[in-house]
């Protein structure tokens, strides 16, 4: 997306209050308009339609950005890494779909802070499994849960209880304590530079007990549903599987009338063969996920 040049950047010399400030003036969407904008991109690649949505999302991706504080990284660069995800959103955004972009984009935003925060730390160092990165983004709300935010090192009983509600070892817990202790910002510090205002932090987080842990894990879920899609889709046979694959499980959707053209019938017996196998994969996903023990899904 070519317009990326033209978008305000977020910079510790330029003042983060400033850049707040800019983003706030574009004007935010009102549904008809998003859709619109939304059609003149998947159809017709209109760069500018693109860059519309992009700008009308910036306040969302610094919102999101600021929830992830506490990590020792430079603010600037976490709403960088916010904007790339909310591009990739908007690249990806199919409104025919029925919903909001941000509600698209709250994946991808996140999706981009986490895997750049991981990066920046090394996974080598940090682990691999689950656990330790559930623990890397929800340790600070298990210290809150406690009452041991303020503490340097854990004491040993707080130590034993984190390890035990978040399922992973006390040297684990104390290991993660150590790198991330003092690198919190506080929610009262001025944001910008001195005679640019007295904003602080606060003042843009209206969520301020961000559950990072809770996206992890809904990722993990995400994942999930994903692979017993994979494994439900077995239930059709390949005509059918190709058909709802190119109709409602691409990034580009193809068309009834493409899809008539290729099979040679009319887009009616097109759109009678992906409603029957959409509603066969749907029965195949909820006996997969009775057997699984898990949620069925939506």
């Amino acid at each position: 997306m070519s317009n990326y040049a033209n978008l305000p950047a977020p910079s510790p010399e330029g003042g983060l209050n400033r850049y707040l400030q800019e983003i706030r003036k574009f004007p935010l969407l009102e549904p008809e308009e998003e859709y619109m904008l939304a059609k003149r991109w998947v159809e017709e690649q209109d760069t500018e339609a693109a860059h519309k949505m992009v700008t009308s999302h910036l306040r969302l991706a610094a919102k999101i950005a600021m929830g992830y504080r506490g990590y020792g990284l430079p603010q600037a660069e976490v709403i960088s890494e916010a904007n790339v995800g909310l591009m990739q959103a908007v690249k990806r955004f199919d409104p025919e779909k029925g919903f909001r972009l941000a509600t698209y984009a709250m994946w991808w935003i996140r999706a981009a802070i986490q895997e750049y925060i991981l990066r920046s730390w090394s996974l080598v160092k940090l682990g691999t499994t689950s656990a330790q990165k559930k623990l890397f983004f929800n340790l600070r709300k298990a210290k809150a849960k406690i009452g041991a935010l303020e503490d340097g090192e854990l004491r040993p009983e707080n130590v034993a209880r984190i390890a035990t509600d978040l399922g992973v070892t006390e040297d684990e817990v104390i290991s993660m304590n150590r790198r991330l202790s003092g690198g919190d910002a506080s929610l009262n510090a001025t944001v910008g530079q001195e005679g640019e205002g007295t904003m602080q932090w606060q003042d843009w987080l209206e969520d301020e007990d961000a559950d990072q842990a809770a996206d992890y894990e809904a990722r993990d879920e995400l994942e999930a549903r994903r692979e017993l899609l994979a494994e439900a889709m077995d239930v059709l046979n390949e005509r059918e599987r190709d058909i709802l694959v190119q109709r409602r499980l691409s990034d580009q959707t193809v068309t009834l009338e493409e899809l008539s053209g290729q099979y040679d019938v009319s887009r009616e017996r097109i759109r009678q063969i992906e409603v029957r196998a959409f509603e066969k994969l749907q029965e195949r996903m909820r006996k997969l996920a009775a057997e699984k023990g898990m949620l069925t899904p939506a």
